[in-house]
C-alpha cells in the first residue's frame, strides 16, 4: 500500500491554503497514493495563534461557507479516492476564546472516518524564542487509532507535533501498524529532535512512521524545521523532503512489519 506524506509552507490565507493543499493531494493520488497525510496547520499559519479562533470551524460541519477546510478535506478523499490524514484545523469548543487543534481523517467516500484532539500543548522558552500553545488551544483527553485501507486492514495512531516527545501515547497505541506525526516543528527543535524521534518511535514500536510537516519560512515570520519523513519500523528512513512544499511517498509492505516483529518481538517482550 502506497502512502504519500505532504509537505506545506502554509500562509496566514486559508483560501490560499487549501487551493495548494487540494493540488498537492492530487499530486499524492497521481502517484498511486492510496492514504495521503498534510501537516499540522496545512490551512493556516497566522501572524497571531488568536487567528485560529476566526476560522475554527464547528466539528463534523461540511457546509462550504461554515467550514470550508472540513469541506475540502471530505471532497478531496471522495474526488481523488483518496484516504486523508488532514494535518490539522482548529475546531471549536465550548471553551470562550480556546480551540482545538484536531486531526480528522476522512475516507474516500468522503465520510469523517476519526478524530483527534492534540493531547499535549508545545510551550517552549530558550531565553529568546518564547510560545505557549495553552495560550489559545484546549487539550484534548483521548487516544485515537483508526482502520484505514481498501480492506479497512492498517491500523493507523494519531497524534499531532509535540505528541512526538511523549512515548508512554505511542505504547498506549500499541500495535498500530502506521504513526501519524503531522507536524509544524520549530527550526531549532527540528534540528535537534525530529529525525531522531520519528526513528526511535518507529524503532520501539515496531511501526511505520509518517510525519508530514511544514518546512520553510512562513510569511509571519517563523521558520519550520520540514524534514517530512516517511519511516519504516526497522527506523530506515524511507523517504524525506527536507525544505519546501511537495510530496514523498513510500509503500507500506506487510511481510516487513511483520518480518521486523517476529525477528526481534518486543512488543511481546514487554514487562510493564
Amino acid at each position: 500500500m502506497k502512502i504519500a506524506a505532504i509537505q506545506m509552507v502554509s500562509s496566514p490565507d486559508v483560501a490560499q491554503n487549501l487551493v495548494r493543499a487540494r493540488a498537492l493531494l492530487a499530486e499524492a493520488a497521481g502517484q498511486g497514493a492510496v492514504l495521503a497525510a498534510l501537516p499540522e496547520y496545512f490551512c493556516l499559519m497566522g501572524f497571531e495563534d488568536t487567528d485560529k479562533l476566526a476560522v475554527a470551524e464547528a466539528p463534523g460541519d461540511m457546509n462550504a461557507a461554515t467550514a470550508p477546510i472540513q469541506k475540502m478535506l471530505s471532497d478531496a478523499a471522495r474526488d481523488l479516492g483518496l484516504w486523508i490524514i488532514g494535518g490539522t484545523l482548529p475546531l471549536t469548543t465550548a471553551t470562550p476564546g480556546r480551540v482545538r487543534n484536531a486531526c480528522c481523517v476522512f475516507a474516500p467516500d468522503g465520510r469523517q472516518a476519526a478524530r483527534y484532539d492534540k493531547m499535549h500543548l508545545f510551550r517552549y522558552d530558550n531565553g529568546r524564542e518564547q510560545y505557549d500553545e495553552g495560550r489559545v488551544l484546549e487539550a484534548g483527553d483521548t487516544p485515537v487509532t483508526v482502520q484505514v485501507g481498501p480492506d479497512l486492514n492498517l491500523r493507523v495512531a494519531l497524534s499531532i507535533c509535540y505528541d512526538l516527545r511523549f512515548p508512554e501515547l505511542f505504547r498506549s497505541l500499541a500495535a498500530a501498524d502506521l504513526l501519524s506525526v503531522p507536524s509544524a516543528f520549530t527550526y531549532t527543535t527540528g534540528e535537534a529532535h525530529w529525525e531522531l524521534l520519528l526513528r526511535a518511535r518507529a524503532v520501539e514500536n515496531q511501526a511505520y512512521v509518517i510525519a508530514p510537516a511544514q518546512g520553510g519560512r512562513h510569511e509571519n515570520g517563523r521558520r519550520t524545521w520540514g524534514h517530512t519523513m516517511i519511516v519504516d519500523p526497522w527506523g530506515v528512513v524511507l523517504a524525506c523532503l527536507p525544505e519546501g512544499e511537495g510530496v514523498i511517498s513510500a509503500v507500506i509492505d506487510p511481510a516487513r512489519l511483520a518480518q521486523v516483529r517476529q525477528q526481534l518481538p518486543a512488543l511481546r517482550h514487554r514487562v510493564l
